[in-house]
């Protein structure tokens, strides 16, 4: 009976809409549903943009790290080495036992630190070729002994990146064997171009005055 009463107080406060007794209306939940698909997708879309820049980041850094450890690389093996000579102009790879100063050249010849002079399967080389990659040999300049070092996103533009002072013989100079290494380009990764400048300086660790 008080249940009765109840629902007859109910209809006669609200007799123009007896069904809204409590809940949502069936557009008003879709009006929601659909407001918060919205705000879900916006919101997804930023964070699937986020990480793309952030892994492009994340590739980018982990290139220039490997051009930085390239860099290093030639600059240890430099120290240690003597014996220098500068590739310049029409030099080809043929002979490179002569040492020889050069203030700007395409490749440095050398020995090693373990290298005979009189043997010249054991010189290393680095030099870069017109595509603007960097190659090396340890075995000489034999063909076929050349490897590339720098990953194919690197582009290196100063095609005469060395530079080599002081490697005639103490005879003819005074000063210490130093080379020098300036590398300009750039990084294309995912069609975005990104310039870089890297530069060092070597001086030999063999005293040689």
């Amino acid at each position: 009976m008080n249940y009765e009463l109840r629902i007859k107080k109910r209809k006669k406060a609200c007799p123009a809409k007896p069904w809204r007794s409590g809940g949502y209306t069936i557009i008003e939940t879709m009006i929601a549903v659909s407001l918060f698909i919205i705000i879900i997708m916006s919101g997804m879309g930023a964070l699937l943009n986020a990480n793309l820049l952030h892994q492009k980041s994340h590739n980018l850094r982990s290139i220039m790290d490997n051009l930085s450890f390239i860099m290093e690389d030639m600059s240890r093996n430099l120290r240690t080495g003597y014996h220098f000579r500068c590739l310049v102009g029409n030099d080809n790879l043929s002979d490179v036992s002569t040492p020889l100063s050069c203030q700007s050249g395409w490749g440095v010849a050398f020995e090693p630190a373990t290298g005979d002079p009189s043997d010249a399967a054991d010189q290393w080389i680095y030099y870069v070729n017109p595509a603007g990659q960097i190659f090396r040999s340890t075995e000489g300049p034999a063909a076929g002994n050349f490897f590339q070092i720098t990953p194919p996103e690197v582009v290196i533009d100063q095609l005469f990146p060395f530079a080599v002072l002081g490697a005639e013989p103490p005879a003819s100079n005074k000063q210490q064997p130093f080379v020098g290494i300036k590398l300009v380009g750039k990084i294309i990764f995912k069609n975005v171009i990104t310039p870089f400048a890297l530069q060092t300086s070597i001086s030999q660790r063999l005293v040689d005055i």
